[in-house]
């Protein structure tokens, strides 16, 4: 049995290539230790890392016909380790601000807020800014939004395109979203 721990990574990868899994396994042995600590170095966590080194290999026996003999295999290995890593942190960055975010929504102290009442302001300035759109836009505007019709119904009615009852469309959703603004 050839110990391929003592091979050029050259000579393990065209092992590899041709599915040798002993050259494969030296492979692992002989860089899983060092990628292990270089992730760990990162992530300071053991479970993370560990995940880490098995997709890399995973990774590196998938493409192993897609790696050219000139690029240093040890490069490549390290590089997909990296790129595994900076992900990791990205989500849990991602997740923790997801978090923090949710719980400022619930800010407990806050005095509770009518909501009837703000409610009935905001009918009031919906019902004033669509009072005011161009007739065009306001009747398209009612007959989708209050009566509930769909654009053909309306396109007909109106004996227009659907085309031009979009733009009309798009053009009052768009002025009521100037003028609600934040609201």
């Amino acid at each position: 049995m050839k110990d391929f721990i003592l091979y050029s990574d050259e000579e393990l990868m065209r092992e590899i290539k041709a599915e040798n899994m002993l050259a494969f396994d030296g492979m692992y042995k002989k860089y899983s230790k060092k990628l292990y600590k270089f992730v760990y170095s990162i992530l300071k966590s053991s479970e993370d890392s560990e995940n880490i080194v098995q997709d890399v290999f995973l990774t590196l026996w998938e493409n192993r016909n897609k790696i050219t003999k000139e690029s240093s295999i040890k490069y490549y290995i390290f590089t997909v380790a990296y790129n595994s890593a900076i992900s990791i942190i990205r989500k849990k960055v991602r997740d923790s601000q997801f978090v923090e975010y949710l719980e400022s929504l619930q800010d407990f102290n806050q005095e509770p807020v009518d909501t009837e009442l703000e409610f009935n302001e905001l009918t009031d300035k919906l019902n004033n800014i669509v009072n005011n759109l161009p007739e065009r836009q306001k009747e398209v505007y009612l007959l989708h939004k209050v009566e509930g019709l769909k654009y053909q119904e309306i396109a007909e009615r109106l004996n227009i395109s659907v085309n031009t009852l979009e733009n009309h469309m798009s053009r009052a959703l768009k002025n009521i979203r100037e003028k609600m603004g934040n609201y």
